[in-house]
């Protein structure tokens, strides 16, 4: 086995058995700190589209340049240099990992709406960014659902489709990509300019992951007739992208995503994605879980035949 390929299947694992480490940095808090830093300074006076896409392209190539420097620096170390990489590779994977913490948080999003609606809310404002304080049971089960697709590309799939391609530099510099969305990617008053550079390459970034999400989607629920209504509903979203993973966890429920929410008290209406309103139940959570662990390991044999 190569050093990538047992690089992608340990840092997959501990991912799986541990999930993000609560008590240790992540570079992705450091990105945010860095971002929120930027754009506290930047995002102000005239000129905000060009200076927000000069922020944006100069933090994503020096995320690249500076992990394969630290990569290459490490590599050439006299002693160990090669066993040091590939432990430094397995740290950077684990980290740019997303998939079983996200399932944790949504499994707690339906055990804390059990308690109370409140509760509901609570939790699932940790993991959305639209405004959580009015939503209904339905809603806080359609949101928390909605965002298990989503992060299956975004923080699953996406990442390790760039390991595939540009290896452990190309990965994080995709988390960078991504964080930046997160925070300045919105079309709100205060972002529309500055953040719309950060949104148009993260749809660059994600285009091909997205649909490689529903379709690993889909084939692991064994319901690949579902194609045909993933390409239909999966336009149906103010993303380019996001759409797809949704429509395909939409048609493998049987229910329906999407429509009006607000963000930063500001209210976007967003076309639906499928048309059965029906309620979800804990065992659709349960089913999308399955969902997306079976889509999430077809990826790793995927990228790790790509890498023999």
């Amino acid at each position: 086995m190569n050093s990538s390929l047992l690089s992608l299947v340990l840092g997959w694992m501990l991912d799986l058995l541990l999930g993000d480490p609560v008590r240790l940095p992540h570079p992705i808090v450091w990105f945010g700190k860095i971002i929120s830093f930027g754009e506290h300074r930047l995002n102000k006076g005239s000129h905000r589209i060009i200076k927000g896409s000069v922020m944006a392209v100069s933090l994503i190539a020096a995320v690249f340049c500076a992990t394969w420097l630290l990569r290459f620096t490490i590599f050439q170390l006299p002693t160990y240099g090669t066993v040091l990489a590939m432990i430094f590779d397995v740290i950077i994977i684990f980290y740019c990992l997303a998939g079983t913490t996200l399932i944790r948080e949504v499994r707690q999003v339906f055990l804390a709406l059990d308690r109370s609606l409140e509760e509901g809310r609570t939790q699932v404002a940790r993991i959305v960014g639209r405004d959580t304080h009015d939503l209904s049971a339905q809603e806080v089960r359609t949101a928390a659902l909605e965002t298990l697709a989503e992060n299956l590309s975004d923080g699953v799939i996406a990442p390790l489709f760039w390991y595939m391609l540009l290896g452990v530099p190309g990965m994080l510099a995709y988390k960078m990509v991504n964080t930046l969305d997160s925070m300045i990617g919105y079309k709100t008053e205060r972002y529309k300019d500055f953040g719309c550079w950060a949104a148009h390459i993260d749809d660059i970034a994600n285009y091909i992951p997205a649909r490689l999400t529903a379709l690993l989607m889909v084939l692991a629920a064994g319901r690949p007739q579902l194609v045909r209504f993933v390409w239909k509903n999966g336009r149906n979203h103010a993303s380019p992208n996001s759409g797809y993973p949704e429509a395909a966890l939409a048609g493998i429920l049987n229910c329906r995503f999407g429509g009006p929410h607000y963000y930063f008290d500001q209210l976007f209406d967003k076309p639906y994605i499928g048309e059965n309103d029906r309620m979800l139940t804990t065992n659709d959570m349960k089913k999308a879980i399955r969902v997306n662990r079976t889509a999430e390991a077809c990826m790793v044999l995927l990228v790790a035949y790509f890498l023999i």
